[in-house]
């Protein structure tokens, strides 16, 4: 199955709808979608290392879009939707301490949380119900979805026959240790909130 889903991302690099799929899931990512723009963006970077920096793109645009959704579902529908989402994770007990790190904090909190693997609809969601600064927001946001996403299109437009040979020899072993990664992401999310 991991091969199957893996030769598609890679198969449809160069399809016409790969960047709305693309697009599709880095946006709900950063709001409410519990998968990463990550597991398409690296097999097709791989498919198509020159086309990394379009990707890149892509998603660190509407990764900014979509957190300002999230944004918006914790500054107007916190009560409602932004609360089940945030509970949905198990963190609904910890927004408040999260809400109070921002008046201290705020900037540091988005770019850190931007770059890692902690889920980040969390800070996008908490950003919007602790009244963060919109623009200021989009700022952090932008450097750091951008930073992360394009540390990616560096790696892999310059690495990528290497990085490609290695993941397609030992998938499994790559697809465990990235599903391990969100899963610390998660648990350090969970500790630092």
């Amino acid at each position: 199955m991991l091969r199957r889903i893996y030769d598609w991302c890679v198969a449809s690099a160069d399809k016409p709808y790969a960047l709305w799929v693309l697009g599709a899931v880095s946006f709900a990512e950063s709001s409410f979608f519990p998968v990463p723009p990550d597991i398409m963006l690296l097999p097709m970077s791989l498919a198509r290392p020159k086309r990394a920096w379009l990707f890149a793109t892509l998603c660190t645009i509407t990764s900014v879009a979509g957190g300002m959704l999230g944004y918006a579902i914790g500054a107007v529908l916190y009560d409602s939707v932004g609360h089940w989402l945030i509970s949905l994770y198990g963190l609904g007990d910890k927004v408040e301490a999260f809400r109070a790190g921002y008046a201290e904090w705020g900037a540091l909190i988005i770019l850190l949380k931007g770059l890692t693997p902690i889920p980040y609809k969390l800070v996008t969601i908490t950003s919007g119900f602790a009244g963060y600064n919109i623009w200021l927001f989009v700022l952090c946001s932008i450097i750091a979805r951008g930073g992360r996403f394009f540390a990616v299109a560096v790696l892999l437009n310059r690495y990528g026959d290497t990085i490609r040979a290695e993941i397609e020899k030992r998938l499994g072993l790559w697809v465990a240790v990235l599903a391990l990664v969100l899963v610390l992401g998660f648990v350090v999310a969970f500790r630092m909130i």
